[in-house]
């Protein structure tokens, strides 16, 4: 039997929650799956998972062994990345995910000099405004514009995300264009629902922190969708100035209260605590936070 094929194994069926969620990962069958972890449990003469027909759990000693297990391989790929890092180039898949908008707009643009840089990586990307659980997906480094909330994570600062808050000239020209914060209160706000203040609008102002409480007849998971409805007057939107920098040169948007900062949005790079972190997400991260570095707009 490969042992330290069947612990890999039994670890991603523990952290996916399936053994069909295992298989798909590793591109084989549920009974492969199922049959090293069956082979895991002779061996050591216990039972490590309780199955049922809608769940898994791991029994006391599964708990206590997965847990080894962890350190185990997690220190097997730590020497075996470090070693490789001396004297190969970074090779193998990174699965990435980000925001939809972001990817469009920042990650894809770079991608082909990323991939000529490192000819052996291959990248997997998922784009979605959604949280996605890094271990479970299975995911190596994740792009977020939020502070890290996990202990069991890494946060890498790329940069603190300019929030301009902007309109279309059409919709100004119809409803008039706020001069203070409060009077957003009486304006058609298109709020972005991933936030936690979903209604509640920040800004400073001569060393002063104002919150507004926004109303209006939309909010989404979406910030393509955001700008649209922008763009077409339907609203006032806080965005990022990455999405509307080319509109406000343009005229087609407009930013308003230009004198009262937004609170921007920390962007981080999100990965998996190790003592070692894999050459592969070095690589991408040091790359990204290069590409941005290099463009005042994210300064």
């Amino acid at each position: 039997m490969d042992q330290l094929g069947a612990m890999r194994a039994f670890i991603r069926v523990v952290q996916t929650g399936s053994f069909s969620a295992a298989a798909r990962e590793k591109n084989t069958t549920q009974a492969t799956i199922s049959k090293k972890v069956a082979a895991l449990e002779t061996m050591l003469g216990v039972k490590l998972l309780t199955r049922s027909s809608r769940e898994l759990s791991l029994t006391q000693v599964g708990a206590e062994y997965y847990e080894k297990c962890v350190s185990i391989i997690g220190e097997l790929d730590e020497a075996e990345a470090s070693a490789r890092s001396q004297v190969a180039s970074p090779k193998g898949i990174i699965r990435i995910t980000a925001p939809v908008v972001f990817g469009r707009l920042v990650i894809a643009p770079i991608l082909s000099e990323f991939l000529s840089l490192y000819p052996e990586i291959k990248v997997d990307l998922a784009l979605s405004d959604k949280h996605v659980d890094l271990i479970s997906e299975g995911v190596d480094v994740a792009i977020r514009a939020r502070e890290l909330e996990d202990s069991s994570l890494i946060a890498r600062h790329l940069f603190d995300n300019p929030m301009l808050l902007v309109a279309a000239p059409e919709y100004l020209a119809q409803h008039g264009e706020p001069k203070e914060p409060t009077e957003l209160r009486r304006h058609n706000c298109l709020v972005y629902s991933m936030l936690k203040t979903v209604n509640i609008w920040h800004f400073s102002h001569q060393d002063k922190n104002i919150s507004v409480a926004v109303n209006g007849n939309f909010q989404g998971d979406n910030g393509d969708v955001i700008l649209k409805l922008v763009l077409d007057g339907t609203g006032l939107a806080q965005l990022p100035i990455w999405m509307v920098d080319e509109h406000l040169k343009s005229g087609e948007l407009k930013q308003v209260l230009s004198d009262y900062v937004a609170k921007p949005l920390p962007f981080n790079a999100i990965y998996p605590q190790s003592r070692y972190v894999p050459l592969k997400v070095r690589c991408f991260v040091d790359f990204l936070k290069q590409q941005l570095s290099d463009k005042t707009i994210y300064q």
